[in-house]
């Protein structure tokens, strides 16, 4: 090639092919080379997510779903490359501080986490530090809603590494959240309510218990029972619910940690117990919900309760299973 001749970037691109015959495309976002979108494509976590999106219930199970192209992407980029992401970050808030700086916080809580990471003699440290900086800075011009960003941010500082100290793996930081067991009585059967969702990251479709995250300073109880209404149609008051959360030790927070390796959330869980008519259940069975502009597709399932610790895999249900029969057997509930 002639000296001063450079060559256009070629994204890497690959084509796969599933065992159904379907073929899909695999993309290298810019900066990764031929050789890392195939050390990703050989790892032993994309191979399981294929797995689990090919098995009996995964989402490509049945021929309705199919996949049609996977984008691998770098999570770091080079100092230039840095200060345009962070313009980006705060371009991102302003225009879309309209829809509520909850939400804001929201999407951009897991890439700002992700960031607050520290490698030696790399500049990820200081782009943390800027980015952080930078947002506190642009919430000045936001008076009302400052103290949510600030608190968010006061949040991510306690990850943010000294000097010479290395933070311990990286943290996805999703915050509160809220499951719902509700229990219904008919003619002498005890049926729960479950929510089908699909869930990308296992690849299935998921039989859970309603649950959901909690706003930044949200009220916990309210989520809940906002969340039951959203998933299932039904309208549950305030003053029915038990928290089975709250018989913890008071030294756990009376909260759980599904996953304290990696994720910060904390999950309060309630009890519902109601009677309900034939027609009822049958009403709810199979209900479409879910609120369609934030993406969720579910379907209702009511199912016997002395079945559920058998046919659901969601780790919420089964712990409010366990909480459950725990408080009864120490007569804690009727």
């Amino acid at each position: 090639m002639a000296s001063g001749v450079s060559r256009a970037y070629v994204t890497p691109v690959q084509i796969m092919t599933l065992s159904n015959g379907d073929c899909f495309e695999i993309v290298a976002a810019s900066g990764l080379s031929e050789t890392g979108l195939r050390n990703a494509i050989d790892s032993t976590l994309f191979k399981q997510w294929l797995k689990n999106m090919q098995s009996e219930k995964g989402l490509l199970a049945g021929g309705q779903m199919h996949l049609r192209r996977v984008e691998f992407q770098v999570l770091s980029c080079c100092e230039e490359a840095q200060e345009e992401l962070i313009q980006q970050v705060l371009l991102f808030i302003v225009r879309n501080k309209s829809l509520g700086i909850n939400e804001v916080v929201r999407f951009l809580r897991p890439f700002i986490m992700f960031s607050v990471m520290w490698k030696p003699t790399s500049c990820t440290y200081f782009f943390s530090r800027n980015l952080i900086s930078e947002i506190a800075s642009l919430s000045c011009s936001f008076p009302l809603e400052a103290i949510i960003i600030l608190k968010f941010l006061t949040k991510c500082l306690k990850y943010f590494p000294s000097t010479n100290e290395k933070v311990p793996g990286i943290v996805f930081a999703r915050g509160p959240s809220v499951a719902v067991l509700i229990l219904l009585e008919s003619k002498g059967v005890i049926y729960v309510v479950l929510t089908e969702q699909v869930r990308v990251p296992v690849g299935k479709l998921i039989l859970e218990i309603p649950a959901g995250m909690v706003d930044d300073g949200g009220d916990v109880i309210g989520t809940a029972v906002r969340e039951v209404e959203e998933e299932t149609g039904i309208n549950l008051k305030v003053q029915d619910m038990v928290s089975l959360t709250a018989f913890l030790d008071p030294g756990t927070g009376c909260r759980i940690f599904p996953s304290p390796g990696g994720c910060d959330e904390e999950l309060s869980i309630f009890l519902y117990k109601g009677n309900a008519e034939e027609e009822v259940i049958k009403a709810l069975q199979g209900k479409e919900m879910g609120l369609r502009e934030h993406g969720e597709l579910i379907k209702v399932h009511i199912v016997p309760y002395n079945k559920l610790w058998r046919i659901t895999a969601d780790a919420k249900a089964l712990t409010a299973i366990t909480l459950y029969e725990m408080a009864r057997r120490d007569g804690l509930l009727p």
